[in-house]
């Protein structure tokens, strides 16, 4: 497969530091905003915004962990008999009546959004849930869109995107990989 970096570091916080002004823009501050990012990539960049917002704003957003494995619709069948365990979630919060940003790397089919407003709807009455990302690359399966977005990479079915970030990668990019055809 063929790469080709879509977003370096410097526009990966750009894109960042825009994200968290349209959220401080929408929600008309931080007044009962919660940051909930989605394991593993999420999460950083919860962090990331929380920072940017802390700096911004001179305010603490509490910001939360969420494992939504077992939520997953196309888990595989030996694990459907499990209920769910949310393994590594920490919501340091009660989310009722809050503004829940979740927040994950890239939008795609849109399963894993599904799932963790699943798994946050067991976990209270969120008065709003937003989706933050930071690829939204298209090939929805469900009528789920992002209320913020880094970028819009339009892709191929058998394209790949890849968020790589500092804290886990040791480099912040975003790749295509494209499938080399040969003919």
């Amino acid at each position: 497969m063929a790469s080709i970096t879509i977003l370096e570091e410097d526009a990966i916080r750009r894109s960042l530091v825009r994200i968290t002004h349209e959220i401080l823009e929408k929600h008309k501050g931080t007044e009962n905003l919660v940051l909930i990012g989605i394991k593993t990539r999420g999460i950083y960049l919860a962090e990331r915004i929380a920072e940017k917002i802390k700096q911004f704003e001179q305010v603490d957003v509490p910001v939360g962990v969420l494992d939504i494995t077992l939520y997953r619709d196309d888990r595989h069948d030996s694990q459907l008999n499990q209920d769910p365990v949310l393994n590594g979630t920490n919501i340091p919060v009660d989310i009722s009546d809050k503004h829940v940003v979740l927040v994950d790397d890239v939008l795609f089919t849109a399963r894993t959004i599904r799932s963790a407003m699943d798994a946050i709807m067991d976990r209270g009455r969120a008065k709003k849930i937003t989706v933050a990302v930071l690829v939204d690359r298209g090939h929805r399966e469900l009528p789920i869109r992002a209320d913020y977005i880094g970028k819009n990479i339009p892709t191929a079915i058998d394209e790949q995107i890849l968020v790589r970030l500092e804290e886990i990668d040791g480099k912040d990019e975003v790749v295509l990989k494209k499938r080399e055809h040969h003919g």
